[in-house]
């Protein structure tokens, strides 16, 4: 029986769903950019829709704080949470959340030390930090020459390995914070994931490189390079020796680490790439997320033999040509942040329902930036193209929306009569 029967069979579109060992986690209002799971067997997710959700029995409690997507989420090995978002700060969850630091760009990627003692994160501003847990000041490593997209704790938590946007390898030694980092390899794209073993460091490069090398040397150890780029999310398991794999094309590749062999390959997207991957804490289970607004989990032992979950029926999933331009404008530049409904949503954006004619920032219970909170600006077909035209972030500097441009007029004028005919009030 193909997924999307045994989904609407099996499943009913529950919040949480179990049948054959596969499960779905919905509820984020955008894609899923960072999920994790922590020694308790709580899961939690990050997502473009700006928050943290930490999931129990396939429950849903949502940790609300950043201001922008969050893009990295994890646990450490005492059950302390922290994550890293593109409002440049890491945060720390608990009975009183806060604040442990922030960076001068988007925090691209978090990590607990094995001790549990310090967070390490790094951002696009080249910049790398320990902010320990208990509050106190937090320290700068020496600047790794350019943006940071992983880091990575050795087993006993001497080293911090660093992958930066130039191909940098690069280890820290945090028992001498203030030396000259190591460079371990210098790939030719972007590094943009690390993890580490017993002795070992394996990473994925924007090339689709994956390869393993020697943590002390960095020689090569192993290489699992496919033709499928860029590599955009690893996780490994000790107790069970595996590595998944998560690239563009939308695969999970799984990596026997103690043979050095590639035991399983994956489809598990129709359309976009896998960004979030995490084991469950035996390693029977492998969930994950990507563009679809829910993350998906399959039993290890039955890869290969469910069709992919995320099936291309989100709207900005689907096929851009068999859209009418207008409806095609919305799809790549609005329907990630916007629901198009009256009412509440997750999505990172306020409702576009009744949009024109409508004072900007004035959707109740939508957390507005200062710049938009008591806004002259009214939404019309001018104002709308005045936005699409210049850019929020030249017409509405210092929103929290990102950068969206449409250069061509006729594009613009399209999505506005897109957007007078789908966003009509009652």
């Amino acid at each position: 029986m193909r997924l999307a029967v045994a989904c609407a069979v099996l499943f009913s579109c529950a919040t949480s769903v179990v049948a054959q060992g596969f499960t779905t986690l919905k509820g984020h209002g955008g894609p899923i950019m960072g999920v994790d799971v922590g020694p308790d067997g709580l899961i939690a997710t990050a997502s473009f829709d700006n928050s943290v959700g930490l999931w129990k029995d396939g429950e849903p409690t949502w940790l609300e704080g950043h201001d922008a997507a969050v893009v990295a989420v994890t646990f450490g090995p005492t059950g302390a949470l922290v994550s890293g978002g593109d409002d440049f700060t890491v945060r720390l969850w608990g009975e009183v959340p806060r604040v442990l630091g922030r960076h001068l760009g988007k925090v691209a990627t978090v990590a607990i030390s094995p001790d549990g003692r310090v967070a390490a994160s790094g951002s696009w501003d080249g910049t790398i930090h320990l902010w320990p847990l208990d509050g106190s000041a937090g320290q700068a490593l020496p600047v790794p020459g350019s943006g940071v997209n992983s880091v990575a704790f050795d087993p006993i938590g001497r080293f911090l390995f660093a992958g930066t946007s130039k191909g940098a390898l690069l280890r820290y030694d945090l028992w001498d914070p203030g030396a000259t980092p190591y460079p371990m390899i210098q790939h030719g794209f972007g590094v943009n994931q690390l993890i580490a073993g017993d002795g070992w460091v394996a990473y994925g490069a924007v090339d689709g490189g994956t390869r393993v090398i020697d943590a002390n040397t960095g020689a090569p150890i192993a290489d699992f390079t496919l033709d499928r780029r860029p590599i955009l999310a690893m996780d490994y398991h000790p107790d069970t020796g595996q590595i998944a794999v998560g690239d563009g094309h939308g695969y999970i590749m799984m990596v026997d680490a103690d043979k050095w062999r590639i035991t399983r390959d994956f489809r598990a997207t129709r359309r976009g790439p896998v960004w979030a991957l995490a084991f469950s804490n035996d390693g029977s289970v492998i969930h994950a997320g990507g563009l679809d607004d829910a993350v998906y989990s399959w039993p290890v032992a039955l890869l290969g033999t469910f069709d992919p979950a995320i099936d291309g029926e989100r709207a900005f999933l689907r096929d851009p040509e068999t859209m009418p331009n207008g409806e095609r404008q919305f799809t790549r530049k609005c329907a990630i942040c916007h629901a198009l409904e009256a009412g509440p949503s997750r999505k990172a954006g306020p409702t576009l329902h009744a949009l024109f004619g409508r004072r900007a920032g004035t959707v109740p219970d939508y957390p507005y930036s200062q710049t938009l909170d008591g806004s002259d600006i009214i939404w019309s077909e001018e104002t709308v193209d005045a936005l699409f035209d210049e850019g929020p972030d030249h017409y509405i500097p210092g929103s929290k929306m990102p950068m969206q441009v449409i250069s061509g007029a006729d594009d613009r004028a399209d999505l506005i009569a897109y957007l007078k005919q789908a966003t009509m009030g009652d």
